[in-house]
């Protein structure tokens, strides 16, 4: 998403971002926006120039470090997908960002250094969600097990099933809504190290309509928890 165009790598969410744009400066506060980011083969850039990148190394160049820092935003989180038990599309990489505030983030999506860059986002990027998540936990990674993200659409009127022995939380988020995605609702995000057996276990839990079931490698860097603690001692 920039400005107010229509990215090709999913549909922005217009009628939360509306409510956003009439939200009270007292109601304001940050935001942890999580992204799942399927990439295209190769990087297809919209004003047709030639290019031998991969839409990997395209959103590398993306990478807006220097907006992100001018807004106040902190970067908290990446890492490769090695494996996807459940849900489409299949996913590449996983990252988080910690917005200050909504009206930042609006205000990111104008600056000229940002949309100069956004281009190899859409270039490189098949298609994404990005959501919008408040914590509920979050702590250090431990060792062991296998890290799992699982993003969860509940059964209607039902809470989830608690989680089966073998599974370690790490980080549990409550889903505000979907800024840019496919049309699908989620509730919550949820961010594990679970060992074997449960991991089978975890494919169904009564309660889920729908999931995505996301194995994490090792981190590209990982400021979750702090991001986290960072923000509360900051209120």
């Amino acid at each position: 998403m920039s400005g107010t165009s229509t990215p090709r790598y999913g549909t922005p969410n217009w009628e939360m971002i509306g409510s956003w744009l009439e939200l009270p400066a007292e109601q304001d506060g940050p935001f942890w926006a999580v992204n799942l980011m399927d990439y295209r083969e190769l990087a297809d850039y919209a004003d047709g120039r030639e290019t031998t990148l991969t839409g990997r190394e395209a959103d590398d160049a993306y990478a807006p470090l220097g907006p992100l820092a001018e807004i106040g935003a902190m970067p908290a989180f990446s890492a490769n997908v090695i494996a996807q038990p459940l849900g489409t599309p299949a996913y590449d990489r996983v990252a988080i960002v910690r917005y200050p505030s909504r009206a930042k983030f609006f205000e990111m999506q104008r600056r000229e250094d940002f949309l100069e860059l956004h281009a190899h986002k859409d270039a490189g990027m098949a298609s994404t969600i990005v959501f919008a998540g408040h914590p509920v936990h979050a702590s250090e990674l431990p060792d062991g097990g296998a890290h799992v993200l699982r993003v969860r659409r509940f059964a209607e009127g039902q809470r989830p099933a608690a989680d089966p022995t073998g599974v370690t939380p790490v980080a549990h988020f409550e889903i505000e809504g979907v800024i840019v995605g496919d049309g699908r609702r989620w509730d919550d995000a949820r961010f594990d190290r679970v060992d074997e057996a449960a991991l089978e276990l975890l494919k169904e839990t009564d309660g889920v309509d729908e999931q995505i079931m996301i194995v994490l490698g090792p981190t590209e860097f990982d400021e979750l928890a702090a991001s986290v603690a960072t923000a509360r001692a900051a209120d």
